[in-house]
């Protein structure tokens, strides 16, 4: 029985490669009937500005071998089988390990991770020429029951206001979820730790302005109607959709880049596979000039260490990290053994 495979042409810093697509009508998003191929055309379509957003980074994969409604897992180790134009570097991991992940050059890798059932890219926050010391300060706007995202976007237009009380440019884009990411370019000086704690230094300050709108709480018993600054999305080898990746929820949204004055109403179904390469081929890209608007966040550490002389200390870091220096308990408020 022939092949059903197909090729792509593939513009790239080289010349053109030949990218091969197995099963090319297999159906990713089966609501939507977006193919396999379809997503390999997509990623080169928004190609320059995928590739500036997430190219020289430590990336993983997250992969699905039958649509987005089957099974799915991380894929951190270079998948078998890469081509040799794809480089690694070596990442040190929580718990002290390296290994290397794959890093982009060229959109013709990204095609090929598409090739290996990549749906959802997830890069690091530091380069590959740096892996220690990131040189982009995230924080993840989750909405909680009860909320949407248009409550996340006020919290989001306050933390923009409030970051730039200490020098520092803030950029959006939707989470192709029900969140809004909020990225922060900063000097690479600091390692993971420092980064997160400037992390939660200005989600502390934002949570005491908006106190019934925005919570810091690591436990969902006491986050409430609120939104979320997930803290912990800045800790080292956690990651989060990666600008212009697709998400694996039907209509087949994008984790899009968008302007401040695009924040209030958006709805991150507007920003799918099959909208968003108009949009970049238009020249609409709000984050052409990310690296060049790099800050310190030497102010949002006096900030943690103001909190810390008045008492407020280190969170809870994720649960499969190992304990971390000064990590209060990680139980559950409710399942806390009470004083007798």
């Amino acid at each position: 029985m022939p092949s059903e495979a197909t090729t792509l042409t593939v513009p790239g810093p080289n010349g053109d490669r030949e990218m091969r697509v197995s099963s090319p009508s297999r159906v990713l998003w089966p609501e939507d009937g977006i193919t396999k191929l379809e997503l390999a055309e997509y990623i080169v379509a928004v190609g320059d500005a995928f590739l500036a957003a997430n190219g020289n980074r430590p990336i993983s994969l997250q992969r699905f071998g039958e649509g987005i409604d089957g099974e799915w897992f991380f894929s951190k180790n270079p998948p078998k089988g890469a081509p040799e134009f794809l480089r690694t570097v070596d990442v040190t991991y929580p718990s002290g390990r390296s290994h290397p992940q794959l890093v982009l050059d060229e959109i013709a890798g990204a095609v090929w991770m598409v090739q290996m059932n990549t749906i959802v890219f997830h890069p690091w926050p530091s380069l590959a020429s740096n892996t220690d010391n990131p040189d982009q300060l995230r924080i993840d706007l989750d909405p909680q029951p009860g909320t949407t995202i248009a409550d996340a976007a006020v919290v989001a237009l306050q933390l923009k206001a409030l970051l730039e009380e200490v020098g520092l440019t803030t950029f959006v884009k939707t989470s192709g979820n029900r969140g809004l990411h909020v990225f922060v370019p900063v000097h690479p000086d600091h390692e993971f730790i420092d980064v997160r704690h400037g992390v939660i230094a200005a989600s502390r300050e934002l949570e005491r302005r908006m106190p019934t709108q925005v919570t810091t709480s690591w436990w969902k018993e006491e986050r409430g109607q609120r939104i979320f600054l997930d803290y912990n999305q800045a800790a080292r080898d956690r990651t989060t959709a990666g600008a212009y990746s697709p998400r694996a929820i039907n209509g087949a949204p994008v984790s899009c880049p968008i302007g401040w004055d695009e924040v209030t109403g958006v709805n991150p179904l507007d920003y799918t596979i099959r909208t968003v390469p108009e949009r970049v081929a238009s020249g609409v890209d709000p984050w052409a000039d990310m690296a060049a608007a790099a800050g310190s966040i030497s102010p949002l550490l006096e900030w943690w260490e103001r909190d810390l002389a008045n008492g407020l200390g280190e969170l809870p870091y994720p649960p499969d990290y190992p304990k971390m220096p000064g990590e209060p308990p990680r139980v559950q408020p409710s399942k806390a053994k009470k004083p007798e």
